[in-house]
Protein backbone atom coordinates (compact mmCIF):
# COMPACT_ATOMS: atom_id res chain seq x y z
CA UNK A 1 0.00 0.00 0.00
CA UNK A 2 3.04 2.55 0.67
CA UNK A 3 2.60 4.28 3.60
CA UNK A 4 2.96 7.88 5.73
CA UNK A 5 4.74 6.09 8.19
CA UNK A 6 8.85 6.30 8.99
CA UNK A 7 9.59 10.03 7.77
CA UNK A 8 9.38 12.26 11.06
CA UNK A 9 7.95 15.90 10.11
CA UNK A 10 6.40 16.79 6.36
CA UNK A 11 7.25 18.23 2.77
CA UNK A 12 5.12 19.76 1.35
CA UNK A 13 4.98 20.74 -2.58
CA UNK A 14 2.86 20.55 -5.95
CA UNK A 15 4.54 19.30 -8.94
CA UNK A 16 4.99 21.56 -12.14
CA UNK A 17 1.67 21.54 -14.00
CA UNK A 18 2.55 18.83 -17.12
CA UNK A 19 1.58 19.54 -20.71
CA UNK A 20 -1.14 16.85 -20.26
CA UNK A 21 -2.74 16.30 -17.65
CA UNK A 22 -3.84 12.23 -17.95
CA UNK A 23 -6.07 11.03 -19.98
CA UNK A 24 -10.08 10.51 -19.84
CA UNK A 25 -11.28 14.10 -20.50
CA UNK A 26 -9.72 15.95 -17.21
CA UNK A 27 -10.86 19.24 -16.72
CA UNK A 28 -9.37 22.58 -15.71
CA UNK A 29 -12.28 23.93 -14.16
CA UNK A 30 -12.95 20.96 -11.77
CA UNK A 31 -13.59 20.90 -8.46
CA UNK A 32 -12.58 19.20 -5.39
CA UNK A 33 -9.79 17.77 -3.58
CA UNK A 34 -9.20 14.34 -1.83
CA UNK A 35 -6.93 13.28 0.58
CA UNK A 36 -5.17 9.66 0.00
CA UNK A 37 -2.99 8.73 2.43
CA UNK A 38 -0.30 6.19 0.98
CA UNK A 39 -0.91 7.34 -2.36
CA UNK A 40 2.36 7.07 -3.63
CA UNK A 41 1.62 2.88 -2.99
CA UNK A 42 0.15 0.37 -5.59
CA UNK A 43 -3.38 0.94 -4.77
CA UNK A 44 -3.14 4.60 -3.20
CA UNK A 45 -1.56 5.52 -6.74
CA UNK A 46 -4.06 3.51 -8.18
CA UNK A 47 -6.59 5.53 -6.66
CA UNK A 48 -5.08 8.66 -6.60
CA UNK A 49 -5.15 8.59 -10.64
CA UNK A 50 -8.80 7.53 -11.22
CA UNK A 51 -9.57 10.51 -8.99
CA UNK A 52 -7.03 12.99 -11.11
CA UNK A 53 -8.29 11.61 -13.92
CA UNK A 54 -12.26 12.13 -13.19
CA UNK A 55 -11.21 15.82 -12.38
CA UNK A 56 -10.04 15.83 -8.60
CA UNK A 57 -7.21 17.86 -6.89
CA UNK A 58 -5.51 15.31 -4.86
CA UNK A 59 -3.53 15.41 -1.87
CA UNK A 60 -1.52 12.05 -1.84
CA UNK A 61 0.50 11.41 1.83
CA UNK A 62 3.38 9.06 1.81
CA UNK A 63 6.26 8.94 3.80
CA UNK A 64 7.62 7.32 0.58
CA UNK A 65 9.57 4.79 2.58
CA UNK A 66 8.44 1.92 0.31
CA UNK A 67 10.66 1.04 -1.89
CA UNK A 68 9.68 1.99 -5.86
CA UNK A 69 6.83 4.23 -4.51
CA UNK A 70 8.87 7.64 -5.60
CA UNK A 71 8.24 6.33 -9.43
CA UNK A 72 4.44 6.17 -8.41
CA UNK A 73 4.44 9.04 -7.28
CA UNK A 74 6.30 10.71 -10.38
CA UNK A 75 3.93 9.02 -12.51
CA UNK A 76 0.94 10.59 -10.72
CA UNK A 77 2.88 14.07 -11.41
CA UNK A 78 3.73 13.70 -14.78
CA UNK A 79 0.24 13.03 -15.89
CA UNK A 80 -1.43 15.53 -13.96
CA UNK A 81 0.72 18.05 -13.16
CA UNK A 82 -1.07 20.31 -10.11
CA UNK A 83 -3.90 18.61 -9.99
CA UNK A 84 -1.39 16.04 -7.75
CA UNK A 85 0.17 17.40 -4.64
CA UNK A 86 2.78 15.59 -2.69
CA UNK A 87 3.06 15.60 1.45
CA UNK A 88 6.04 13.52 2.69
CA UNK A 89 4.91 12.80 5.97
CA UNK A 90 3.87 10.55 8.58
CA UNK A 91 0.81 9.72 9.99
CA UNK A 92 1.89 9.55 13.65
CA UNK A 93 2.46 13.09 13.76
CA UNK A 94 -1.59 14.67 13.85
CA UNK A 95 -0.24 17.84 12.33
CA UNK A 96 0.94 16.44 9.36
CA UNK A 97 -2.52 14.92 8.96
CA UNK A 98 -3.88 18.30 9.81
CA UNK A 99 -2.16 19.99 7.35
CA UNK A 100 -2.94 17.30 4.53
CA UNK A 101 -6.78 17.20 5.40
CA UNK A 102 -7.03 21.30 5.45
CA UNK A 103 -9.16 21.11 2.58
CA UNK A 104 -10.33 17.44 1.34
CA UNK A 105 -13.49 16.30 1.11
CA UNK A 106 -12.87 12.78 1.87
CA UNK A 107 -10.28 10.82 3.20
CA UNK A 108 -9.17 7.57 1.80
CA UNK A 109 -7.04 6.30 4.36
CA UNK A 110 -4.56 3.31 3.06
CA UNK A 111 -1.34 4.14 4.57
CA UNK A 112 -0.02 1.83 6.83
CA UNK A 113 2.62 -0.84 8.45
CA UNK A 114 1.63 -3.53 5.64
CA UNK A 115 3.73 -6.94 7.03
CA UNK A 116 3.10 -9.29 9.30
CA UNK A 117 6.97 -10.15 9.12
CA UNK A 118 7.67 -6.67 10.10
CA UNK A 119 4.61 -6.41 12.85
CA UNK A 120 7.18 -9.56 14.41
CA UNK A 121 10.54 -8.02 14.33
CA UNK A 122 8.77 -4.96 15.63
CA UNK A 123 5.25 -4.86 17.06
CA UNK A 124 5.62 -1.12 18.85
CA UNK A 125 6.43 0.33 15.50
CA UNK A 126 3.51 -1.80 13.82
CA UNK A 127 1.13 -0.62 16.62
CA UNK A 128 2.05 3.16 16.28
CA UNK A 129 1.80 3.40 12.58
CA UNK A 130 -1.46 1.40 12.14
CA UNK A 131 -3.47 2.06 15.61
CA UNK A 132 -2.14 5.76 16.14
CA UNK A 133 -1.86 6.90 12.79
CA UNK A 134 -5.23 5.71 12.13
CA UNK A 135 -6.56 7.71 15.41
CA UNK A 136 -5.35 10.71 14.08
CA UNK A 137 -6.98 10.16 10.99
CA UNK A 138 -9.72 9.71 12.61
CA UNK A 139 -9.83 12.30 15.13
CA UNK A 140 -9.00 15.24 11.92
CA UNK A 141 -12.03 13.62 10.35
CA UNK A 142 -14.42 14.18 13.17
CA UNK A 143 -12.95 17.51 13.45
CA UNK A 144 -13.73 18.18 9.89
CA UNK A 145 -16.75 16.03 9.42
CA UNK A 146 -15.03 14.19 6.06
CA UNK A 147 -15.76 10.81 5.41
CA UNK A 148 -12.98 8.61 5.93
CA UNK A 149 -12.63 4.95 3.80
CA UNK A 150 -10.33 2.86 5.82
CA UNK A 151 -8.18 0.13 3.93
CA UNK A 152 -8.29 -2.97 5.99
CA UNK A 153 -7.55 -6.74 5.70
CA UNK A 154 -8.72 -10.19 5.94
CA UNK A 155 -6.33 -10.98 8.69
CA UNK A 156 -8.60 -9.52 11.16
CA UNK A 157 -10.04 -13.07 11.15
CA UNK A 158 -7.52 -14.65 11.82
CA UNK A 159 -6.33 -18.13 10.95
CA UNK A 160 -9.42 -19.66 10.20
CA UNK A 161 -8.36 -22.81 11.46
CA UNK A 162 -11.73 -23.73 12.74
CA UNK A 163 -12.96 -24.48 8.62
CA UNK A 164 -12.47 -28.11 7.92
CA UNK A 165 -10.52 -28.24 4.42
CA UNK A 166 -9.68 -30.84 2.07
CA UNK A 167 -7.33 -31.35 -0.89
CA UNK A 168 -9.50 -30.76 -4.07
CA UNK A 169 -6.76 -29.88 -7.47
CA UNK A 170 -4.24 -29.29 -5.23
CA UNK A 171 -5.65 -26.98 -3.60
CA UNK A 172 -7.20 -26.41 0.36
CA UNK A 173 -11.01 -25.78 -0.19
CA UNK A 174 -13.69 -25.68 2.89
CA UNK A 175 -15.34 -29.29 3.52
CA UNK A 176 -18.41 -27.02 3.97
CA UNK A 177 -20.10 -26.77 0.57
CA UNK A 178 -21.88 -23.09 1.58
CA UNK A 179 -18.11 -21.73 2.24
CA UNK A 180 -16.89 -23.24 -0.73
CA UNK A 181 -19.38 -21.49 -2.79
CA UNK A 182 -19.73 -18.15 -1.48
CA UNK A 183 -16.12 -17.28 0.64
CA UNK A 184 -16.85 -15.86 4.27
CA UNK A 185 -18.82 -13.09 4.99
CA UNK A 186 -18.74 -10.25 7.44
CA UNK A 187 -20.75 -12.26 10.28
CA UNK A 188 -17.41 -14.41 10.21
CA UNK A 189 -16.67 -13.18 13.77
CA UNK A 190 -13.02 -11.71 14.51
CA UNK A 191 -9.96 -13.25 15.35
CA UNK A 192 -6.65 -10.99 15.53
CA UNK A 193 -3.53 -12.80 15.00
CA UNK A 194 -0.06 -11.68 15.26
CA UNK A 195 0.87 -7.74 15.95
CA UNK A 196 -0.17 -7.14 12.62
CA UNK A 197 -3.94 -8.71 12.49
CA UNK A 198 -4.21 -6.83 16.30
CA UNK A 199 -2.82 -3.36 14.86
CA UNK A 200 -4.87 -3.45 11.66
CA UNK A 201 -8.33 -5.38 13.79
CA UNK A 202 -7.94 -2.23 16.30
CA UNK A 203 -7.86 0.42 13.53
CA UNK A 204 -10.86 -1.17 11.63
CA UNK A 205 -12.58 -1.39 14.74
CA UNK A 206 -11.96 2.35 16.03
CA UNK A 207 -13.00 3.66 12.64
CA UNK A 208 -16.47 1.94 12.21
CA UNK A 209 -16.89 2.78 16.20
CA UNK A 210 -16.31 6.72 15.52
CA UNK A 211 -19.41 6.43 13.31
CA UNK A 212 -21.52 5.23 15.97
CA UNK A 213 -19.64 7.30 18.71
CA UNK A 214 -19.19 10.22 17.13
CA UNK A 215 -21.11 10.50 13.79
CA UNK A 216 -17.90 10.26 11.05
CA UNK A 217 -19.02 9.16 7.91
CA UNK A 218 -16.84 6.25 7.67
CA UNK A 219 -16.77 2.51 5.62
CA UNK A 220 -14.28 -0.29 6.07
CA UNK A 221 -12.70 -2.60 3.29
CA UNK A 222 -11.51 -5.93 4.81
CA UNK A 223 -9.19 -6.90 1.40
CA UNK A 224 -8.21 -9.98 0.17
CA UNK A 225 -4.97 -9.68 -2.27
CA UNK A 226 -5.27 -7.42 -4.65
CA UNK A 227 -3.01 -7.09 -7.64
CA UNK A 228 -1.96 -5.11 -11.10
CA UNK A 229 -0.08 -2.17 -12.44
CA UNK A 230 2.20 -0.24 -10.07
CA UNK A 231 2.57 -3.63 -7.93
CA UNK A 232 5.86 -3.17 -6.82
CA UNK A 233 5.65 -6.77 -5.60
CA UNK A 234 8.06 -8.19 -2.18
CA UNK A 235 8.65 -10.79 0.43
CA UNK A 236 6.42 -8.74 2.74
CA UNK A 237 3.15 -7.57 -0.07
CA UNK A 238 2.14 -8.10 -3.25
CA UNK A 239 2.89 -11.50 -3.43
CA UNK A 240 1.31 -12.28 -7.27
CA UNK A 241 3.59 -9.60 -8.62
CA UNK A 242 6.56 -11.06 -6.92
CA UNK A 243 5.67 -14.06 -8.29
CA UNK A 244 5.63 -12.64 -11.89
CA UNK A 245 8.62 -10.52 -11.36
CA UNK A 246 11.01 -13.20 -10.45
CA UNK A 247 9.69 -15.42 -13.28
CA UNK A 248 10.00 -13.02 -15.82
CA UNK A 249 13.58 -12.56 -14.25
CA UNK A 250 13.97 -16.27 -14.88
CA UNK A 251 14.47 -16.85 -10.75
CA UNK A 252 13.27 -19.38 -8.16
CA UNK A 253 10.47 -18.25 -6.20
CA UNK A 254 9.89 -19.19 -2.59
CA UNK A 255 7.03 -20.24 -1.15
CA UNK A 256 5.76 -20.43 2.40
CA UNK A 257 3.57 -23.23 3.05
CA UNK A 258 2.74 -26.28 0.28
CA UNK A 259 2.03 -24.02 -2.28
CA UNK A 260 -2.09 -25.57 -1.99
CA UNK A 261 -2.93 -22.04 0.42
CA UNK A 262 -5.90 -20.48 -1.83
CA UNK A 263 -6.61 -17.02 -1.98
CA UNK A 264 -8.90 -14.63 -4.18
CA UNK A 265 -7.52 -12.06 -5.94
CA UNK A 266 -9.03 -8.68 -7.28
CA UNK A 267 -7.88 -6.82 -9.90
CA UNK A 268 -7.06 -3.46 -8.68
CA UNK A 269 -9.22 -1.54 -11.09
CA UNK A 270 -11.89 -3.12 -9.35
CA UNK A 271 -10.82 -2.48 -5.78
CA UNK A 272 -10.85 1.22 -6.76
CA UNK A 273 -14.51 1.24 -7.98
CA UNK A 274 -15.38 0.02 -4.60
CA UNK A 275 -13.69 2.65 -2.75
CA UNK A 276 -15.02 5.40 -5.27
CA UNK A 277 -18.32 3.48 -4.74
CA UNK A 278 -18.64 3.61 -0.76
CA UNK A 279 -18.29 7.73 -1.18
CA UNK A 280 -20.46 7.99 -3.12
CA UNK A 281 -22.53 6.30 -0.82
CA UNK A 282 -21.22 6.72 2.02
CA UNK A 283 -24.88 8.11 3.92
CA UNK A 284 -25.82 4.80 3.52
CA UNK A 285 -22.97 2.34 3.80
CA UNK A 286 -21.31 4.52 7.19
CA UNK A 287 -20.34 2.43 10.07
CA UNK A 288 -20.46 -0.89 7.95
CA UNK A 289 -17.67 -3.43 7.10
CA UNK A 290 -17.47 -5.07 3.85
CA UNK A 291 -15.30 -7.79 2.75
CA UNK A 292 -13.51 -6.79 -0.62
CA UNK A 293 -12.43 -9.38 -3.00
CA UNK A 294 -12.44 -11.92 -5.77
CA UNK A 295 -14.50 -14.50 -4.41
CA UNK A 296 -15.09 -17.96 -5.40
CA UNK A 297 -14.82 -16.99 -9.35
CA UNK A 298 -11.22 -15.66 -8.56
CA UNK A 299 -9.97 -18.38 -5.90
CA UNK A 300 -6.39 -19.85 -6.88
CA UNK A 301 -4.05 -21.54 -5.18
CA UNK A 302 -0.68 -20.50 -5.04
CA UNK A 303 0.69 -23.69 -7.31
CA UNK A 304 -2.18 -23.13 -10.21
CA UNK A 305 -1.21 -19.29 -9.90
CA UNK A 306 2.62 -20.04 -10.86
CA UNK A 307 0.98 -22.53 -13.64
CA UNK A 308 -0.66 -19.88 -15.17
CA UNK A 309 2.57 -17.45 -15.46
CA UNK A 310 4.42 -20.90 -16.75
CA UNK A 311 1.78 -21.04 -19.18
CA UNK A 312 2.25 -16.92 -20.13
CA UNK A 313 6.22 -16.86 -19.79
CA UNK A 314 6.28 -20.19 -21.88
CA UNK A 315 9.21 -21.73 -19.45
CA UNK A 316 8.99 -23.65 -16.16
CA UNK A 317 9.09 -22.00 -13.15
CA UNK A 318 11.93 -23.07 -10.31
CA UNK A 319 9.73 -23.36 -6.66
CA UNK A 320 11.55 -23.85 -3.24
CA UNK A 321 9.30 -24.74 -0.18
CA UNK A 322 9.97 -23.02 3.28
CA UNK A 323 7.84 -23.67 6.87
CA UNK A 324 4.36 -21.85 7.04
CA UNK A 325 4.78 -18.61 8.57
CA UNK A 326 2.54 -17.28 11.70
CA UNK A 327 -0.77 -16.01 10.70
CA UNK A 328 -0.66 -18.15 7.77
CA UNK A 329 -4.21 -18.93 6.17
CA UNK A 330 -4.39 -22.22 4.47
CA UNK A 331 -7.43 -20.66 2.85
CA UNK A 332 -9.25 -17.25 2.48
CA UNK A 333 -11.78 -16.46 0.05
CA UNK A 334 -14.37 -13.57 0.51
CA UNK A 335 -17.95 -13.81 0.50
CA UNK A 336 -18.56 -9.88 -1.26
CA UNK A 337 -22.01 -10.60 -1.82
CA UNK A 338 -22.40 -7.92 0.31
CA UNK A 339 -20.04 -5.55 -1.18
CA UNK A 340 -21.09 -5.95 -4.75
CA UNK A 341 -25.27 -5.32 -3.64
CA UNK A 342 -24.48 -2.02 -1.57
CA UNK A 343 -21.74 -0.78 -3.52
CA UNK A 344 -23.55 -1.93 -6.99
CA UNK A 345 -20.24 -3.49 -8.26
CA UNK A 346 -19.67 -5.18 -11.89
CA UNK A 347 -18.71 -8.36 -11.34
CA UNK A 348 -14.87 -8.54 -11.28
CA UNK A 349 -11.85 -8.96 -13.98
CA UNK A 350 -11.27 -12.48 -13.77
CA UNK A 351 -7.90 -13.67 -12.72
CA UNK A 352 -6.83 -14.92 -16.04
CA UNK A 353 -7.36 -11.81 -17.75
CA UNK A 354 -5.76 -9.63 -14.93
CA UNK A 355 -2.60 -11.55 -14.15
CA UNK A 356 -1.88 -11.35 -17.98
CA UNK A 357 -2.89 -7.56 -17.54
CA UNK A 358 -0.37 -7.28 -14.39
CA UNK A 359 2.27 -9.23 -16.84
CA UNK A 360 2.36 -7.03 -19.81
CA UNK A 361 2.45 -3.95 -17.67
CA UNK A 362 5.93 -5.82 -15.67
CA UNK A 363 7.40 -6.37 -19.19
CA UNK A 364 6.88 -2.77 -20.14
CA UNK A 365 8.42 -1.71 -16.81
CA UNK A 366 11.72 -3.71 -17.63
CA UNK A 367 14.91 -2.96 -15.54
CA UNK A 368 12.50 -0.16 -14.06
CA UNK A 369 11.05 -2.60 -11.74
CA UNK A 370 12.17 -2.81 -8.35
CA UNK A 371 14.78 -5.91 -7.58
CA UNK A 372 12.57 -8.99 -5.60
CA UNK A 373 13.22 -10.30 -2.91
CA UNK A 374 14.22 -13.77 -2.09
CA UNK A 375 10.92 -15.11 -0.30
CA UNK A 376 7.43 -14.47 -0.75
CA UNK A 377 4.50 -14.32 1.61
CA UNK A 378 0.69 -13.23 1.54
Amino acid sequence: MGGAAGIPGSRRGRAPRAGNAGTGGVSDSATGCALVTGGAGFIGSNLADRLARDGMRVVVLDSLARPGVERNLAWLESRYGDRIERLVGDIRDRRVVAEAAREAQVVFHLAGQVAVTSSLEDPVEDFEVNLKGTLNILEIARDRRVPVIFASTNKVYGDLADIDLELVDEAYLPVDRTIRSSGIGEARPLDFHTPYGCSKGGADQYVLDYSRSFGVPTCVMRMSCIYGPRQMGTEDQGWVAHFLIRALKGETISIFGDGRQVRDVLFVGDAVEAYLSAWRNIEAVSGQAFNLGGGASNAVSLRRLVAHIEDLIGRRVDLEFHDWRAGDQRYFVADAAKARGALGLAAPVAWREGVAELANWLRSEGAAAPKPLEVASL
